[in-house]
C-alpha cells in the first residue's frame, strides 16, 4: 500500500521524539516490575513517519513556517519511535482521525510482526475516544502513557480533565505555545468570539485574558479613555498552561521545554504531568531530568 506522507517538523521535532522515546523506556523498565497491564497511547498518530521532502513547497505544509532547510529529512514518528522502545509494552493504542493517514497506521503491523496482535488501531476523533476510554474504562490494574501531539489547538481541556481523572495515565502534551496561542492573542486585546472560545475550551478557564493582558485608564483629548495592551510573553504563557495542568494532575514538571524553529521562534512546548499520585515523584524527576536543555 503507497504511503501517505506526513509532512510536519524539523529538527524539533527529533528532539521531541527522541526525549519522549527515554522516558517511554525508563517508563516500561520501571513498570515490568509492578503487577499492571501497561500500553502506550498515541491519540495523534498519524502515519507513523513525519517527512519533508526536498521538493515540497512550504505552501504545501499544514504549517508553512515549519518549512527549514534543517528539515528536509526523513523523521520518525512517534508511533514507531514507541514500538522500537525496549523493553515493550503490553499494548499500543494508535488514535487517528484522518482516514488516509489512519489506513497507513495498518503498515506498521507489517514493519512490526511480533507487534501486531498487540497494536490497536482507532480511526476516531481523539478528544470524544480519549474521553470516553478514559471514563469508562477500569484504571484499577492499568498503566499508560500518552502522547497528546496536536498539529493545534484540537486538545480540549475537558480531554485533560479526564486523563487526570484516572490517576493511572502520564501524559506528555505538545502544547502549542508559539503555533497558534501566541498569535491568537492580540496585542490590542480584541479577541474574536470564536477565538476566545476557542482559548476556553484549550485551558479550560476564562482567566487566561486577565493574565495575559493589562489594562490602564487615562485621560485622552476626549476625556476618560481606557487601553488594553498585551502584557503576557511566551512564558508567561508556559507559566499559565503549568498552572493549569497542576490543578488536575499531582506532579507536573516544572521545566517544560520549548521547541524553536531555525529562526529561534517557540513553536510548541513539551510539558509532562504525571498521573498516580503514589508514583507521581518518581515520574516527574525522570520528566524533568530528561526535559533539561
Amino acid at each position: 500500500m503507497a504511503e501517505v506522507p506526513h509532512r510536519f517538523g524539523g529538527d524539533w521535532t527529533a528532539d521531541k521524539l527522541e526525549r519522549v522515546a527515554k522516558y517511554l523506556s525508563a517508563y516500561a523498565t520501571i513498570m515490568n516490575r509492578q503487577h499492571f497491564r501497561f500500553a502506550y497511547i498515541d491519540a495523534f498518530a498519524g502515519t507513523g513517519y513525519r517527512t519533508l521532502r526536498p521538493n515540497d513547497e512550504p505552501k504545501q505544509l499544514m504549517f508553512p513556517e515549519l518549512a527549514e532547510e534543517e528539515s528536509q529529512q526523513f523523521l520518525e514518528g512517534s508511533a514507531r519511535k514507541a514500538l522500537q522502545v525496549q523493553p515493550r509494552f503490553h499494548k499500543y493504542i494508535f488514535i487517528e482521525k484522518d482516514e488516509h493517514r489512519f489506513q497507513a497506521l495498518t503498515s506498521l503491523r507489517i514493519e512490526f510482526p511480533h507487534l501486531a496482535d498487540d497494536i490497536v488501531l482507532v480511526n476516531a476523533e481523539a478528544n470524544s475516544y480519549l474521553q470516553d476510554m478514559c471514563d469508562n474504562r477500569n484504571w484499577k490494574q492499568h498503566r499508560a502513557v500518552l502522547f497528546l501531539d496536536p498539529y493545534g489547538m484540537q486538545v480540549e481541556w475537558q480531554t485533560i480533565e479526564a486523563i487526570a481523572r484516572t490517576q493511572a495515565i502520564d501524559l506528555w502534551l505538545l502544547f502549542p505555545l508559539g503555533i497558534a496561542v501566541n498569535r491568537l492573542l492580540r496585542r490590542d486585546g480584541k479577541i474574536d468570539p470564536a477565538v476566545r472560545n476557542a482559548l476556553n475550551r484549550l485551558f479550560g478557564a476564562e482567566d487566561w485574558h486577565e493574565t495575559f493582558y493589562q489594562t490602564k485608564k487615562g485621560i485622552g483629548l476626549f476625556g476618560p479613555e481606557t487601553h488594553t495592551h498585551k502584557v503576557g510573553d511566551f512564558d508567561a504563557i508556559a507559566r499559565y498552561m503549568i498552572g493549569r495542568l497542576q490543578t488536575v494532575f499531582p506532579g507536573v514538571a516544572e521545566n517544560p521545554l520549548p521547541l524553536f524553529n531555525s529562526r529561534n521562534n517557540p513553536l510548541y512546548l513539551l510539558c509532562f504531568a504525571a498521573g498516580n499520585p503514589r508514583g507521581a515523584k518518581t515520574a516527574v524527576k525522570i520528566a524533568q531530568d530528561i526535559l533539561k536543555r
